[in-house]
């Protein structure tokens, strides 16, 4: 699937809260946000045992864009090999956005900034037991954070990759 604009596989609107089991987003793009999926303005949808593969985006969210208080929540799921431009390989969370995501996995997800997830405009992911590793960007290879604060409960970070700042985690305040 291609999305001129926004959300490739899936965009989720104003409060919309479908509950997905053991589905597959692959090879879906926009040319905007949200390569698989964007949730929009107070959406919070569930995910259990979904893989996000091979998805793009041409500026934010190759896999996941999440905007506007969206706070989808993401169990045993698994991002890997995403692409986005500019912020969130697999994932970007913008203003006031805080998914939960258990047991998940990403990997060889790429970003601008953020490969595997990017977070600003005071998002607060919440997350445990999830895996991090083979990710890439200029800065931030696992995570880039800027005016927010991800909460890691029991996760690994490793083996991603920065070509600027923080292999790992970069954060930074520059609004």
């Amino acid at each position: 699937n291609l999305a001129d604009g926004e959300g490739g596989g899936m965009y989720n609107n104003l409060g919309s809260n479908p509950v997905l089991s053991r589905c597959t987003f692959i090879g879906n793009s926009a040319q905007g946000r949200g390569g698989a999926m964007r949730n929009s303005k107070l959406s919070m949808p569930s995910f259990s045992e979904c893989s996000f593969v091979a998805n793009s985006a041409s500026f934010h969210g190759g896999a996941v864009y999440n905007v506007f208080e969206s706070n989808p929540v993401f169990s045993n799921c698994m991002f890997s090999g995403n692409w986005a431009d500019r912020l969130g390989g697999g994932m970007y969370n913008q203003i006031d956005s805080s998914p939960v995501l258990e047991r998940c996995t990403f990997t060889a997800n790429v970003a601008g900034s953020g490969g595997a997830m990017a977070n600003t405009e005071f998002s607060h992911p919440i997350l445990s037991d999830c895996v991090f590793s083979g990710n890439s960007a200029d800065e931030g290879g696992g995570f880039f954070n800027d005016e927010s604060s991800p909460v890691l409960s029991n996760c690994t970070v490793f083996g991603n990759r920065a070509a600027i700042n923080g292999g790992g985690i970069f954060n930074i305040d520059r609004f």
